[in-house]
């Protein structure tokens, strides 16, 4: 799970870059918190998928 400090720091910075721009150091913070993001979010979403369990009437 990712903590709260990087879920903010995400918001934070999506937010800026549609209000003023992001500079490189910025841009290149966001891009790594958000692969990381999504490599957690994908982890957790296939062990999701691996526990469904399909029952035939």
């Amino acid at each position: 799970m990712i903590s709260k400090e990087k879920l903010d720091r995400i918001n934070y910075l999506a937010r800026k870059a549609k209000e003023t721009g992001l500079s490189e150091l910025e841009k290149e913070e966001q891009k790594f918190l958000r692969q990381e993001y999504l490599a957690i979010f994908r982890e957790n979403f296939r062990k999701q998928l691996e526990n469904i369990e399909v029952v035939d009437e």
